[in-house]
Formats: C-alpha cells, structure tokens, sequence
C-alpha cells in the first residue's frame, strides 16, 4: 500500500468512527463554551465543578465567560463566542430575530417575584400608572423589558407615555441613587440588593403580569452536533437545582463568595427563585410567542418569528 493510499484508508476510517461517534451521542467537539451571569444556578454550576465531571468520560472541558445581562450574552452566542447561555424572557426573542442559530434547551418553572419595578424609598410614585411622563430605566432587551411594557399595559398605559433610559445593571442602579430615574425595572439580586441597601420601594413585581422564566439556551449547530454534552449540561443543572432546593442555606454560603453579594441579599433572591430545570412544554411556548408579538407590536422586533421553530426538539 503506497503512503497516499493508506492516508486516505486512515482518514476514511477517522471519518467513519466521528460519524459512528455522532450517532451514539458522542461530542464532537472537545470543548464547550459556556456563558454566565453573575447570579443564578450556572455560577453554582461552574463553582461546583458538576460539568466538568459529567464531561470528562466525554473528553470535553468547559470553558466559562461572564456577561453583564441576557442581551450581551446571546450577541455573543449568535456570534459564535459561546456555544450555551442562560437568560430571561426578552433576550431569545431577539437573538432569533437576528439569527436562526438560537436553540431554546429548557427552561426553570416561572419566578414571579424575582423581578420588578422599583421606585425610590422617598419616591411620591405609589403605582404604576403615575409613571406616565417620568423615565424609566431597564437593560434594553432583558426580561424586565418585557414586564414594564405588560405593566404599563396592565395601568391602563402605552409604552410611549414613559420615557426609557436603557442602561445595564450598575449604571441603572448608579443613576437610580442620583435620582435621574424615577424608576427602575431589575430583577434579582439586583432587585435584592436595592431593596435591603438602600431601601428601594417595590412598585410592582410580574406576579400576575409576567411569568419571568429562566431559560437555557444553546447555539443550533453546536446543540446538534453535541447531544451528550447538552444532556449532560441538562442533568448538572437539575442536580445543582435539587441540591438548592435542599438546602438553600447552603447554597447561598456558597454563592456569597463567588458573586461577592452578601449572603443577606442572596438570601431574600434564592427564595424568590424557581427551581426545576424542564423541558418547554406547549403553555411555555405560548408564552415566549406573546413576548415575541409584543416586541413586534411595538416595532422593537425587525421582523415576526415563531418560537416554536427554535425549540430543540426533545426540548418540548
């Protein structure tokens, strides 16, 4: 056999052992690039070295990225920066307006209370419908983009009789203490932090205005050509969620020096969290459909989408 030929009999069977790899669930890439916030179950993942475990008969490693919100996160998904993400509500909907990369993996049950507007301590603003002419600000995008336009709807208000200032967390709460925003739409443990720290008044949280899901999100093409590593992804997140569930103490003593927030504040954010990872059932769906119609309502959105078709399948 000449050395051409056996270098092509090699490379054939290279290339059929990766398809046979592929089709028993095996990655096929060595490493999985994975974007956090500073708060919520992937930052205990990540310090916990779960992952990492569930990967390594896999021969695949993690690499972790830290971003401000949502919105920056998945820019950098679609951008082929990380391969998996976890936000709120709105983020998705524009990333899959921008892109058809974005796959929906699953999601944790609805966290009502995890988020709000807020008005300061002194604040003569009693309720939402008093926000008419005053600024507003928010993360443009994020979840709390969505619950202040559902809010603002539910007062009797247009989106338009506001002012938005769209600034992401610090810079918000900077303003927010200077007193050049009347309000503040923000979820935990911001939201926390602001109300024990320097007593911000809640105008409103989404109970009974938004159901404020958690999603983790993942790029298309990495998804299907790396099952085991989302299912592995998927079972670390559902043991770090029932280990929460068991004992929240524990977790928030561990969360506090990884984040650096006071376990205080950490306290009062895990309790108004929701845990269970699962798969996106038909009524979550239909729910991420109403924040997309909305956005495109207003003319946030470029163009209509169906969320449905981002959906992995398995994933409903």
């Amino acid at each position: 056999m000449t050395s051409i030929t056996r270098r092509t009999a090699l490379a054939g069977a290279a290339g059929l052992a990766l398809a046979l790899g592929s089709r028993a669930g095996f990655a096929a890439e060595t490493q999985v690039r994975v974007g956090y916030q500073k708060y919520g179950t992937l930052v205990l993942l990540k310090g916990r070295g779960i992952l990492e475990k569930k990967l390594e008969p896999l021969g695949v490693t993690v690499k972790w990225a830290e971003f401000a919100a949502g919105p920056q996160m998945l820019e950098a998904l679609n951008a082929g920066a990380i391969d998996i993400g976890q936000t709120g509500e709105a983020p998705p909907i524009f990333a899959q307006a921008a892109s058809d990369n974005l796959l929906y993996l699953a999601n944790e049950p609805p966290a009502p209370k995890g988020e709000a507007i807020l008005v300061p301590k002194d604040s003569a603003i009693k309720s939402v419908a008093e926000l008419k002419g005053k600024t507003v600000g928010l993360n443009k995008g994020s979840n709390v983009h969505f619950l202040l336009v559902k809010a603002l709807e539910k007062a009797g208000l247009a989106y338009t009789d506001i002012t938005t200032k769209f600034l992401p967390p610090a810079d918000a709460r900077a303003a927010f203490e200077k007193g050049a925003l009347d309000a503040w739409a923000i979820w935990d443990p911001f939201q926390a932090s602001a109300e024990l720290a320097i007593g911000a008044r809640v105008l409103t949280t989404a109970e009974g205005i938004v159901p404020n899901y958690q999603f983790y999100l993942g790029s298309r093409k990495f998804a299907d050509a790396n099952p085991a590593v989302i299912d592995a992804l998927i079972a670390s997140i559902r043991e770090t969620d029932e280990w929460i569930q068991k004992d929240p103490a524990a977790a928030v003593a561990e969360l506090a020096p990884i984040t650096g927030i006071p376990a205080p504040i950490l306290s009062v954010a895990v309790g108004r969290q929701s845990f269970g990872v699962a798969a996106l059932t038909p009524k979550v769906i239909a729910d991420q459909q109403l924040v997309a119609d909305t956005f495109f309502g207003l003319g946030l959105l470029p163009k209509k989408i169906v969320v449905a078709d981002a959906v992995r399948k398995g994933a409903s």
